[in-house]
Protein backbone atom coordinates (compact mmCIF):
# COMPACT_ATOMS: atom_id res chain seq x y z
CA UNK A 1 0.00 0.00 0.00
CA UNK A 2 1.03 3.75 -0.32
CA UNK A 3 2.30 5.72 2.73
CA UNK A 4 -0.05 5.64 5.46
CA UNK A 5 -1.94 8.26 6.39
CA UNK A 6 -3.37 8.87 9.93
CA UNK A 7 -5.47 11.01 11.65
CA UNK A 8 -4.53 11.33 15.78
CA UNK A 9 -7.33 12.93 17.72
CA UNK A 10 -6.77 13.78 21.60
CA UNK A 11 -7.79 17.13 23.71
CA UNK A 12 -4.42 15.76 25.61
CA UNK A 13 -1.94 18.56 22.92
CA UNK A 14 1.27 16.55 24.34
CA UNK A 15 -0.39 12.98 23.84
CA UNK A 16 -1.64 13.57 20.55
CA UNK A 17 1.68 15.31 19.24
CA UNK A 18 4.08 13.02 20.58
CA UNK A 19 2.14 9.76 18.81
CA UNK A 20 2.13 12.38 15.72
CA UNK A 21 5.61 12.57 16.01
CA UNK A 22 6.14 9.09 16.49
CA UNK A 23 4.19 7.47 13.83
CA UNK A 24 6.04 9.99 11.26
CA UNK A 25 8.95 8.40 12.37
CA UNK A 26 7.71 5.35 11.12
CA UNK A 27 7.27 6.96 7.91
CA UNK A 28 3.57 7.66 8.35
CA UNK A 29 1.63 10.65 7.66
CA UNK A 30 0.11 11.74 10.10
CA UNK A 31 -2.56 15.18 11.19
CA UNK A 32 -3.51 16.10 14.70
CA UNK A 33 -7.03 17.19 15.86
CA UNK A 34 -7.37 18.45 19.71
CA UNK A 35 -11.42 18.23 19.38
CA UNK A 36 -14.06 15.35 17.82
CA UNK A 37 -15.46 18.79 15.77
CA UNK A 38 -12.21 19.55 14.30
CA UNK A 39 -11.26 15.61 13.53
CA UNK A 40 -14.83 15.38 11.51
CA UNK A 41 -14.13 18.42 9.83
CA UNK A 42 -10.49 17.04 8.59
CA UNK A 43 -11.60 13.70 7.79
CA UNK A 44 -14.32 15.78 5.44
CA UNK A 45 -11.41 16.94 3.43
CA UNK A 46 -8.44 14.87 3.94
CA UNK A 47 -8.83 11.20 2.71
CA UNK A 48 -7.13 9.09 5.82
CA UNK A 49 -6.18 5.31 6.13
CA UNK A 50 -6.61 5.10 10.17
CA UNK A 51 -8.60 7.67 12.98
CA UNK A 52 -6.71 7.46 15.93
CA UNK A 53 -9.32 8.90 18.31
CA UNK A 54 -9.69 9.31 21.98
CA UNK A 55 -12.70 9.04 23.84
CA UNK A 56 -12.59 11.19 25.85
CA UNK A 57 -12.66 14.26 24.26
CA UNK A 58 -14.61 17.13 24.78
CA UNK A 59 -16.72 19.22 21.56
CA UNK A 60 -17.51 15.23 20.14
CA UNK A 61 -15.80 12.51 21.87
CA UNK A 62 -14.35 9.80 20.04
CA UNK A 63 -17.22 7.87 20.11
CA UNK A 64 -18.83 10.67 17.98
CA UNK A 65 -16.42 10.90 15.75
CA UNK A 66 -16.73 6.90 15.36
CA UNK A 67 -20.33 7.23 14.90
CA UNK A 68 -19.60 9.96 12.59
CA UNK A 69 -17.47 7.75 10.21
CA UNK A 70 -19.70 4.98 10.84
CA UNK A 71 -23.00 6.97 9.18
CA UNK A 72 -20.93 8.28 6.26
CA UNK A 73 -19.11 5.15 5.38
CA UNK A 74 -15.85 4.49 3.32
CA UNK A 75 -14.17 6.40 5.79
CA UNK A 76 -10.85 5.56 7.63
CA UNK A 77 -10.45 2.38 10.18
CA UNK A 78 -11.29 3.45 14.01
CA UNK A 79 -8.45 3.08 16.43
CA UNK A 80 -10.45 4.44 20.12
CA UNK A 81 -7.74 5.39 22.66
CA UNK A 82 -9.12 5.44 26.61
CA UNK A 83 -7.96 5.62 30.33
CA UNK A 84 -11.02 3.06 31.07
CA UNK A 85 -9.51 -0.65 30.84
CA UNK A 86 -12.71 -2.65 31.70
CA UNK A 87 -14.09 -5.59 29.64
CA UNK A 88 -17.55 -3.41 29.38
CA UNK A 89 -15.67 -0.34 28.25
CA UNK A 90 -14.04 -2.21 25.35
CA UNK A 91 -17.20 -3.92 23.97
CA UNK A 92 -19.05 -0.82 24.01
CA UNK A 93 -16.26 0.80 21.96
CA UNK A 94 -15.99 -1.98 19.46
CA UNK A 95 -20.31 -1.69 19.29
CA UNK A 96 -19.82 1.70 17.83
CA UNK A 97 -18.19 0.28 15.01
CA UNK A 98 -14.51 0.88 15.81
CA UNK A 99 -12.03 -1.23 14.52
CA UNK A 100 -9.85 -1.56 17.13
CA UNK A 101 -9.28 -0.67 20.93
CA UNK A 102 -6.62 0.12 22.65
CA UNK A 103 -6.10 1.39 26.92
CA UNK A 104 -3.97 4.20 28.20
CA UNK A 105 -0.74 3.63 29.21
CA UNK A 106 0.20 1.90 25.83
CA UNK A 107 3.60 0.53 24.69
CA UNK A 108 4.16 2.96 21.77
CA UNK A 109 5.38 0.06 19.35
CA UNK A 110 2.05 -1.36 20.31
CA UNK A 111 0.29 1.36 18.69
CA UNK A 112 2.43 1.70 15.90
CA UNK A 113 1.78 -2.21 14.98
CA UNK A 114 -2.28 -1.78 15.12
CA UNK A 115 -1.98 1.53 13.21
CA UNK A 116 -0.25 -0.47 10.32
CA UNK A 117 -1.99 -3.60 10.25
CA UNK A 118 -5.18 -1.67 10.32
CA UNK A 119 -3.96 0.53 7.43
CA UNK A 120 -3.22 -3.15 5.85
CA UNK A 121 -7.32 -3.36 5.80
CA UNK A 122 -7.96 -0.10 3.87
CA UNK A 123 -6.10 -1.38 0.40
CA UNK A 124 -6.11 -4.37 -1.81
CA UNK A 125 -3.42 -7.19 -0.59
CA UNK A 126 -0.24 -6.65 -2.51
CA UNK A 127 2.81 -8.87 -2.52
CA UNK A 128 5.70 -7.25 -0.06
CA UNK A 129 8.12 -6.98 -2.78
CA UNK A 130 7.42 -5.47 -6.19
CA UNK A 131 9.32 -5.49 -9.26
CA UNK A 132 9.22 -3.76 -12.27
CA UNK A 133 12.00 -3.41 -15.15
CA UNK A 134 15.18 -4.38 -12.56
CA UNK A 135 13.87 -1.59 -9.66
CA UNK A 136 13.02 -3.98 -6.70
CA UNK A 137 11.17 -2.33 -4.03
CA UNK A 138 10.67 -4.56 -0.44
CA UNK A 139 8.22 -2.79 1.64
CA UNK A 140 9.12 -4.68 4.91
CA UNK A 141 12.42 -3.32 5.05
CA UNK A 142 11.98 0.30 2.96
CA UNK A 143 14.92 -0.95 0.57
CA UNK A 144 15.10 -0.65 -2.84
CA UNK A 145 17.54 -1.95 -5.33
CA UNK A 146 17.82 -1.30 -9.59
CA UNK A 147 19.48 -4.30 -11.22
CA UNK A 148 21.04 -5.55 -8.09
CA UNK A 149 22.42 -1.63 -6.91
CA UNK A 150 21.16 -0.11 -3.36
CA UNK A 151 19.30 2.29 -3.78
CA UNK A 152 19.70 5.18 -0.32
CA UNK A 153 16.35 6.85 -0.69
CA UNK A 154 14.99 9.30 1.80
CA UNK A 155 11.31 8.27 3.20
CA UNK A 156 9.52 11.03 0.50
CA UNK A 157 11.48 9.43 -1.99
CA UNK A 158 10.91 5.88 -0.64
CA UNK A 159 6.67 6.93 -0.32
CA UNK A 160 6.55 8.16 -3.85
CA UNK A 161 8.24 5.46 -5.60
CA UNK A 162 6.00 2.92 -3.54
CA UNK A 163 3.03 4.65 -5.12
CA UNK A 164 4.74 4.73 -8.29
CA UNK A 165 4.90 0.75 -7.90
CA UNK A 166 1.88 -0.17 -6.54
CA UNK A 167 0.12 1.83 -9.45
CA UNK A 168 1.59 -1.37 -11.51
CA UNK A 169 2.47 1.02 -14.35
CA UNK A 170 -0.56 3.76 -15.06
CA UNK A 171 0.17 6.73 -14.16
CA UNK A 172 -0.59 8.57 -10.53
CA UNK A 173 -0.80 12.75 -10.34
CA UNK A 174 1.05 15.10 -8.66
CA UNK A 175 -2.38 15.53 -6.36
CA UNK A 176 -1.90 11.93 -5.37
CA UNK A 177 0.95 11.69 -4.59
CA UNK A 178 0.79 14.75 -2.42
CA UNK A 179 -1.88 12.90 -0.76
CA UNK A 180 -0.30 9.72 -0.10
CA UNK A 181 3.43 10.83 0.51
CA UNK A 182 3.05 13.91 2.31
CA UNK A 183 0.31 15.34 5.04
CA UNK A 184 -2.13 18.20 4.96
CA UNK A 185 0.72 20.88 5.84
CA UNK A 186 1.64 20.46 2.40
CA UNK A 187 0.94 23.45 0.14
CA UNK A 188 -0.85 22.23 -2.84
CA UNK A 189 0.95 24.57 -5.18
CA UNK A 190 4.28 23.43 -4.51
CA UNK A 191 6.45 21.96 -6.40
CA UNK A 192 8.23 19.65 -3.68
CA UNK A 193 6.35 16.70 -5.75
CA UNK A 194 8.48 17.36 -9.07
CA UNK A 195 11.78 18.04 -6.81
CA UNK A 196 11.20 14.73 -4.91
CA UNK A 197 10.61 13.32 -8.37
CA UNK A 198 13.85 14.55 -9.76
CA UNK A 199 16.19 13.59 -7.38
CA UNK A 200 14.49 10.36 -7.10
CA UNK A 201 15.43 9.93 -11.16
CA UNK A 202 19.01 11.11 -10.48
CA UNK A 203 19.60 8.15 -7.69
CA UNK A 204 17.86 5.75 -10.10
CA UNK A 205 20.09 6.25 -12.56
CA UNK A 206 19.88 5.82 -16.36
CA UNK A 207 18.07 4.22 -18.55
CA UNK A 208 14.88 6.83 -16.92
CA UNK A 209 12.68 4.72 -15.45
CA UNK A 210 10.33 7.51 -13.81
CA UNK A 211 8.14 8.67 -16.84
CA UNK A 212 6.27 11.65 -16.98
CA UNK A 213 3.02 11.44 -18.09
CA UNK A 214 1.77 15.10 -20.11
CA UNK A 215 -1.45 16.11 -18.01
CA UNK A 216 -2.02 12.95 -15.75
CA UNK A 217 1.44 12.84 -13.66
CA UNK A 218 4.12 9.93 -13.33
CA UNK A 219 4.42 6.43 -13.75
CA UNK A 220 7.14 3.58 -13.23
CA UNK A 221 8.15 1.59 -16.52
CA UNK A 222 10.97 2.13 -19.19
CA UNK A 223 9.89 3.91 -22.33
Amino acid sequence: MARVRVLVADDERLLADTIAVGLRRAAMAVDVAYEGRQAIEKIQVNRYDVAVLDRDMPDGTGDDVCRWIIAHGSGPRVLLLTAACGIYDRVEGLGLGADDYLTKPFAFAELVARVQALARRTAPALPPVLERDGLVLDVATRSATRDGRPLPLTHKEFGVLHALMRAQGQAVTTEDLLEQVWDEHADPFTNVVRVTVSTLRRKLGEPQIVQTVPRAGYRVGLP
